[in-house]
């Protein structure tokens, strides 16, 4: 199988995935600016989750980019990874329907550490795949800021019982972290161009 039709498929479940997320803010029945005021906390929760599938659909885009074929480890580790951003959109909702509370707050990271995790198995089972002088392993290289993000939802999430908005913060840290541009794929790709 080629890249683009793996390519295709995910960008499409993400876009179903996002639009399940924007469906899920309900307009208020009053016309006024103060009916919008309990919506704050399902838009901050929104904003996040926006955030978070555009970053795995942008590093997505790199990691297929830096893969020479598509076996089927790589069909079922991106199966993986596509069935936890898939429940992005339930605990995006949640949460934000009750304003952040433990036990959704919980949920969230738990859904976002598992994103992670299979991300890491994405890119491992991609590494695996190109053999000695892998592209994508000598980008990555030891991957400390893929490990210090599951670090950091393994804290939010043992923080969510008692301090939900802090919880917030490592949350909205952790998307900041990948939020400024990885260029380590870009420049390992372009380097073997040359």
């Amino acid at each position: 199988m080629g890249k683009g039709r793996l390519e295709a498929f995910s960008d499409g479940v993400i876009a179903v995935i996002i639009t399940i997320m924007v469906l899920e803010l309900k307009a208020p029945h009053s016309e006024s600016l103060a009916a919008l005021l309990p919506l704050i906390p399902v838009f901050l929760v929104y904003v996040l989750s926006f955030i978070y599938v555009g970053i795995y659909w942008n590093n997505h885009h790199h990691l297929l980019h830096a893969s020479n074929k598509v076996t089927g480890p790589i069909l079922w580790a991106n199966l993986h990874l596509l069935f936890w951003l898939s429940l992005i959109p339930f605990t995006t909702a949640w949460m934000g329907e009750n304003h952040f509370a433990a036990a959704p707050t919980v949920l969230y990271g738990l859904v976002l550490l598992m994103c992670g995790v299979a991300y890491a198995i994405l890119q491992e089972t991609i590494i695996h795949s190109q053999g000695t002088g892998s592209i994508l392993k000598e980008a990555v290289g030891r991957d400390l800021k893929g490990r210090g993000s599951l670090a950091l939802y393994l804290l939010g999430i043992g923080c969510a019982f008692w301090a939900p908005w802090a919880t917030q913060g490592v949350y909205a840290l952790v998307a900041l972290l990948w939020l400024i541009p990885d260029r380590r794929i870009e420049r390992a790709l372009s380097g073997k161009e040359h």
